[in-house]
Formats: C-alpha cells, structure tokens, sequence
C-alpha cells in the first residue's frame, strides 16, 4: 500500500521533489561550508558533466582539452 502511494506521488510530482531536495542541499551547503566555497564545487561539478558528457558523445579529449587550454599549452 505504502510503495504504490508513494511511486503514485513520484509519478506526478517528480519534478517537484527533485527540485527540492537539491535547495536542501544547496541551502545546507551554503551554510556549512559558505556561499563562495558552494559556488566553487557547483562550478566544479558543471566542469566535471560537461567534460564527462563529451566523452560520453565519444568527442576525442584532446580535441576537448584544444578548446578549453590556451594555444601550444599541451603537445602532441
């Protein structure tokens, strides 16, 4: 009884819950650690899915690392 109930409500407030579980987070973090050491990691976390998303699309890394390093920083 309870398991259908429950995935009844996931099933349509999904979004909801998700969205406020990450403000818990990021509120708690904020608090914890600080607003600009929170901002950091969060910049941290982006870098980390879009660079793991590219690889996920099989994008060559040095063709990554190319865009995002200045010019003649790495070798081939």
């Amino acid at each position: 009884m309870k398991t259908e109930l429950l995935a009844e409500i996931w099933q349509h407030h999904s979004g909801k819950i998700t969205g406020m579980s990450i403000g818990l987070l990021v509120g708690v973090f904020i608090l914890v650690f600080g607003f600009f050491n929170t901002m950091f990691v969060m910049i941290c976390m982006m870098a980390g899915y879009i660079v793991g998303k590219r690889i996920d699309e099989k994008e060559d890394i040095m063709d990554i690392l190319g865009r995002l390093l200045p010019p003649g920083y790495h070798r081939q």
